[in-house]
């Protein structure tokens, strides 16, 4: 079980001004005399000293820092003087808990041995999303009436209720054999909107209510991305309301991992409903009410009412026979409200139904959350059904899953999927401009993918500073600190036939079995697609004699740490390993790609934006799918070559690369590999003995 390091409590003494950056970065200086490997990288320096102006002069900064520049300390040292000398807090974001969790449990404990001595203890906070945090008043009331499924529950709420008496902080990351689905853990956590604030009886030992007071104590508060936006939304939604979100004021944020927030702001600035999330509503209504022995026949069946018109909407929204799984547009709704306004309407009078019996409930105070939530998806549902918002964009998910049911109109049974009802701002720059930038007086994005080549006269951070909508921002790029002409080969085979013919596969797989015999494995073979990658795996399972792990057949952590103790393994993968993946050392000796990452352009998201692209007089391709396709392509890429000792080979097996004009974008924009297109060169480059070399 990991535990966080303690967080100081404020004194009345004005702490001592942290190092100069100078004192800290330079030759002979704080950081040359600590436990790391010292070598003094300019481009390091560079970037802090641009933050700390930054934050400053009250500038929004982005800032492209190569792999291995030393991106963490040359941000976490400005935010942290300047928070002490200021008195203002500063917010760091990143990309993923595992790079969160660095920063925490790595990076700052690392700061602290240098500084603590000399300079005090750092007051650093660690927050993730409400959910992650256990509810004690939930854990109280189900222990007081449990309402448990099976044997398999029992045990794990018995391990919780032990656990919850010793841990100092209620996250469930503690909870090692507490598995990741995990029904129990949704009834107990404390998400926002079963949360009864204040009024709460637990409310002063509450796990939020610590971690907000210990945010409230700290210079610097570490979150991700999914959280801050989440908190952002709270807070707009709520219209200033103070007790609304749980982040702090801060006079700036820091962003890590930056290309992926408008994805992120996207989701959380849009609205979604599912089939689970009413479910979820109607199993928390009959537990809480009948924990406080206040359910009624009439609630009980409000409930059944709710849940049964819900599974008829979700039933009868459209779908298409050839992809009953994935995504599609809701691009007919008014058809839709003509055709099957029944289920609609249906769902909506259960939804204001349980209203109104929530309402005869008295003196239990969890009803009014209960109210909320029922009316929030209520409204949720109308806007889905019924907005004309021209910003927006509206569609379907399904996944695999649930039960059958007889939709009357429709004749026989139907399958029912996990569904999820969408709808998705289109253009997230002038929300924002709005909301974030114009909002905090810094705001520093950084990433080691964040440019793209462009003309000359034009800045390489055109396309990211227009799809967030960054305006009067410095810009800075800082080379990486590895020298990738000698540490990393790229090989484009020649003579392979365009992804899109048929023969493309057989082509491919020639290619990877060929690289890998050389390789010896070692390799992540990376897809932009769940079919061709199984497609290529089976077909290479019985080719290769190394062990082979697919994504999908455990989770991603589980596979992660498979391919690192598995002498010559082959990790085939798909979005989630292109990004966030760090592999040093001769384990990790190659990566393939099978084709450029380009959106498919049917996905309701992307279509809608090359169409707002195209209204506009742009040109969709060159404007949106080329520039996001040159990023993901760097960040898969970019899992190859993690340290100054690592070499290796990377295959881009798509030919178009080479062929198409708008290929030369891709090869300016990557880092200065040396390219081939000679497999002696890749037999070669694996036979060199270099003396700093990994490969033998």
């Amino acid at each position: 079980m990991s535990t966080a390091p303690p967080i100081p409590s404020p004194t009345s003494a004005r702490p001592k001004k942290l190092p100069t950056l100078h004192d800290f970065f330079a030759p002979g200086g704080i950081l040359a005399k600590s436990s790391l490997a010292y070598e003094h990288r300019k481009g390091q320096y560079d970037m802090a000293k641009a933050v700390e102006s930054a934050l400053e002069d009250k500038r929004h900064l982005i800032v492209e820092a190569g792999t291995g520049t030393g991106k963490t300390l040359a941000y976490l040292l400005p935010a942290l003087r300047h928070a002490r000398e200021h008195n203002q807090r500063v917010i760091i974001s990143t990309g993923t808990k595992n790079l969160q969790e660095q920063l925490y449990f790595k990076d700052i404990p690392f700061l602290e041995s240098m500084l603590a001595d000399d300079y005090g203890p750092l007051k650093v906070c660690y927050m993730k999303g409400r959910a992650n945090y256990l509810c004690k008043h939930k854990l109280y009331a189900l222990r007081d009436s449990p309402l448990l499924s099976g044997l398999e529950e029992i045990e794990q709420f018995h391990h919780i209720t032990t656990w919850e008496r010793t841990t100092p902080t209620g996250d469930r990351a503690e909870l090692d054999h507490l598995p990741e689905t995990s029904a129990l853990w949704s009834k107990l956590d404390a998400r926002t909107e079963a949360c009864l604030g204040t009024t709460c009886p637990d409310w002063e030992q509450c796990f939020i209510t610590q971690m907000r007071r210990k945010a409230l104590e700290s210079d610097l508060i570490i979150v991700n991305h999914h959280l801050f936006f989440a908190d952002l939304n709270i807070k707009q939604q709520a219209a200033g309301a103070p007790d609304a979100g749980i982040l702090p004021d801060a006079s700036a944020v820091i962003f890590d991992e930056a290309h992926e927030l408008e994805d992120i702001a996207s989701n959380y600035f849009g609205i979604g409903l599912s089939n689970a999330r009413i479910d979820e509503l109607t199993r928390d209504v009959e537990i809480m009410l009948r924990a406080k022995q206040a359910s009624s026949s009439a609630i009980e069946s409000a409930c059944a009412i709710l849940k049964d018109r819900s599974k008829m909407f979700f039933a009868s929204l459209p779908t298409t026979e050839y992809q009953p799984i994935g995504r599609m547009p809701f691009e007919h709704r008014a058809d839709y409200l003509e055709t099957e306004g029944d289920a609609y309407i249906g769902a909506t009078n259960a939804l204001k139904r349980l209203t109104s019996e929530l309402e005869q409930v008295k003196n239990v105070e969890e009803t009014k959350g209960l109210i909320k939530r029922t009316e929030d998806i209520r409204q949720h549902l109308k806007f889905l059904l019924e907005s004309d918002d021209p910003n927006t964009v509206f569609w379907i998910e399904r996944r695999a899953g649930g039960s059958g049911v007889r939709n009357l109109a429709r004749g026989p049974a139907q399958q029912i999927y996990n569904t999820q009802l969408q709808a998705t701002p289109i253009d997230v720059s002038t929300l924002l401009t709005t909301s974030l930038f114009d909002c905090y007086p810094t705001v520093v994005l950084t990433s080691a993918t964040l440019t793209v080549a462009a003309p000359e006269g034009t800045s390489p951070f055109t396309h990211i500073t227009g799809r967030l909508g960054l305006t009067l921002n410095r810009e800075l790029v800082v080379p990486s600190h590895f020298n990738y002409p000698k540490q990393a080969l790229l090989y484009l085979p020649p003579s392979m036939p365009d992804p899109r013919e048929p023969d493309f596969t057989m082509h491919a797989v020639e290619r990877i079995r060929r690289v890998l015999e050389i390789t010896k494995g070692r390799a992540f073979v990376l897809f932009t697609s769940y079919s061709q990658m199984r497609l290529m795996h089976d077909r290479l399972l019985a080719e290769l004699p190394y062990p082979l792990l697919l994504h999908g057949t455990a989770p991603r952590h589980v596979l992660l740490q498979q391919f690192r103790d598995t002498p010559n393994a082959v990790l085939f993968g798909t979005s989630s390993f292109w990004q966030g993946v760090d592999v040093q050392g001769e384990q990790l000796s190659c990566v393939i790609i099978d084709r450029l990452p380009f959106g498919v352009p049917t996905d309701p998201i992307l279509k809608a934006r090359m169409d707002l692209i195209a209204s506009t007089g742009g040109k969709p391709f060159f404007d949106l799918q080329i520039p996001a396709a040159v990023i993901t392509l760097k960040q898969g890429f970019g899992r190859l070559i993690r340290s100054l000792n690592d070499r290796g080979v990377l295959m881009l097996l798509d030919p178009r690369i080479q062929r198409q004009r708008y290929g030369k974008v891709f090869l300016d924009s990557l880092p200065p590999y040396t390219v081939t297109q000679s497999i002696e060169d890749v037999e070669a480059f694996f036979a060199a003995k270099a003396g700093n070399s990994r490969i033998n």
